[in-house]
């Protein structure tokens, strides 16, 4: 849902998997789940709560007490490294996404990520380079606060020196845009990238990259 459009946005916040990259953590899952003849949808739920649940995605706990979590509430079995790459493997980063990014930020905007992730994006970014392409990465695993805490907006906002109004939310979770717009940021609830496009344009008067390259 959008909000009336606002006199000036100043920051965008990017959710990493299933906005900047392909939605590694649900496809892996998947793809574990469907090899070892599991129910997908029980093991991408699982792990959505295994993440949290243990601690990880905070940065209290591991990679191997998330691991340790869900193969004992799934029957998942695997090698931590083997599991874990199958997720790694695909993150895979929208170079459409990238440029778009870059065209903001030409355009005088900030332009963070702001991602529930593990130490997985430190070794991701290791690997792909992304993070020059931003202003700042927002990582829960390094914050010590997911984007299920609606705080965690009063503190990346806060963090990039505007005020809620003057920032916009992008995640292709539901829940994380309510709870952003819930604490006065706009938000875009992210399905696929010509809607985003619209939506984008008419929140921060930006045109995108494909009408500029037209």
């Amino acid at each position: 849902m959008l909000r009336e459009t606002p006199t000036l946005i100043r920051a965008v916040l990017l959710d990493f998997g299933g906005v900047i990259a392909e939605e590694g953590f649900q496809q892996g899952l998947r793809a574990l789940a469907e090899a070892q003849q599991l129910d997908p949808d029980e093991i991408i739920n699982e792990g959505r709560e295994a993440v949290h649940d243990c601690g990880y995605v905070t940065g209290s706990g591991t990679e191997a007490d998330f691991w340790t979590l869900l193969r004992e509430r799934t029957g998942l079995i695997g090698e931590d490294k083997e599991l874990s790459q199958a997720i790694l493997d695909r993150f895979i980063v929208r170079q459409w996404m990238i440029e778009q990014v870059a065209h903001l930020r030409n355009s005088g905007l900030t332009v963070a990520i702001l991602s529930d992730q593990t130490d997985w994006l430190d070794y991701l970014d290791q690997q792909l380079h992304f993070s020059p392409a931003f202003d700042r990465v927002f990582n829960s695993f390094h914050m010590g606060k997911s984007k299920r805490d609606a705080t965690v907006f009063d503190d990346a906002v806060q963090m990039l020196g505007v005020q809620p109004g003057e920032a916009l939310f992008v995640d292709d979770d539901a829940g994380h845009v309510e709870r952003a717009q819930e604490r006065g940021l706009y938000a875009i609830h992210f399905t696929e990238r010509d809607v985003f496009e619209a939506q984008l344009l008419s929140l921060t008067g930006e045109s995108t990259v494909t009408e500029q390259s037209e």
